[in-house]
């Protein structure tokens, strides 16, 4: 088995020129090591079977999980559990750099939801 790394992971990118590397791509777990340049985000989703767990390694983020917004800073992570809507924002100045383990993979299992203020401004 080789070392893995940014160096020679699979590469991809995503949303407002962010970068992925998978570190770990397997049938029954991901684990990649993601990049995101100043004040860009992804777009609020949730997965239907994946459960993820975001750890931060450098920069500054904020996670919205279910209408609740939570600060992380280096060296700390937070859980997300599959059906919660969630969304990744980087509002500062440099870039933040994490590591999303996703259980099962996340890749085809994303739908799309805005926020919503209140249930008045809801159209169906």
């Amino acid at each position: 088995m080789a070392k893995i790394s940014v160096m020679n992971a699979e590469h991809y990118q995503w949303g407002d020129a962010c970068d992925g590397w998978h570190l770990l791509k397997q049938d029954d777990l991901s684990i990649i090591h993601e990049k995101m340049p100043p004040h860009s985000s992804e777009v609020r989703h949730y997965h239907v079977f994946s459960r993820q767990f975001f750890f931060l390694l450098s920069g500054e983020a904020i996670i919205e999980k279910d209408g609740e917004e939570w600060t992380l800073y280096p060296q700390q992570g937070i859980e997300i559990p599959a059906g919660t809507p969630h969304q990744i924002r980087n509002e500062c100045n440099e870039p933040v750099e994490f590591i999303v383990t996703s259980q099962p993979p996340a890749h085809g299992d994303r739908v799309v939801v805005k926020k919503v203020k209140s249930i008045s401004h809801v159209t169906l």
